[in-house]
């Protein structure tokens, strides 16, 4: 991993803790495959510290030109799935 993640200096030490862990998961549904439930609940955390629609697109935006990685299509797998399924997409 060369590239470092999107976050906010006005964050607090916990709250980029939630958003980089959402962003591994983002890395770990590319890479290996993720739970959705796993991947759901750290979404629901990156939610409560990234509320607005818009911030998150900047936020997915710029974690994709970091990293090769886009999240919405994973947001997208993880919304239509089902409990146990393992979300797990291919990177372009």
């Amino acid at each position: 991993m060369d590239y470092s993640y999107p976050f906010s200096i006005e964050w607090s030490t916990e709250e980029i803790i939630d958003v980089v862990s959402f962003f591994e998961a983002i890395e770990m549904a590319y890479e290996n495959g993720i739970n959705r439930q796993e991947l759901l609940t750290r979404y629901r955390k990156f939610k409560q510290v990234v509320p607005a629609i818009s911030e998150e697109k900047t936020y997915f935006r710029e974690f994709e030109e970091e990293s090769g990685y886009a999240s919405f299509p994973v947001i997208k797998e993880m919304k239509a799935g089902t409990d146990d399924q393992k979300i797990k997409l291919k990177k372009k």
